[in-house]
């Protein structure tokens, strides 16, 4: 009986990790193919990519899982370059990629 116990909590344990990983690459998602329609680029693979994740603290103090993604984008057509950011939950604390052009203001 303790054996089904632990092992129910370890499943458990696990499907809410992976369950958080999802949610964190969706996130990763919108953030990537926001960027790069915002910078009027060609978001490429329509996908990121989990390149890393390690433990971290949040802004409260609690140990929380920190994820990085990678996701390809093209300026013209003809090139492939690559995105990175890193989400800490649901946050984003980290980003390289494009970026909008700066508003041009009329004299």
């Amino acid at each position: 009986m303790p054996t089904l116990l632990i092992l129910m909590i370890v499943a458990a344990m696990a499907f809410a990790f992976w369950s958080a990983g999802r949610a964190a690459a969706e996130r990763a998602e919108e953030v990537g193919r926001n960027a790069c329609q915002a910078a009027g680029v060609q978001w490429l693979d329509q996908s990121v990519h989990a390149i890393g994740i390690r433990l971290c603290r949040n802004d409260n103090g609690r140990l929380g899982w920190e994820r990085t993604f990678r996701f390809d984008y093209s300026v013209n057509g003809h090139d492939r370059q690559v995105g990175r950011l890193v989400l800490r939950g649901e946050r984003l604390v980290s980003f390289s990629g494009p970026v909008a052009p700066a508003p041009t203001t009329l004299h």
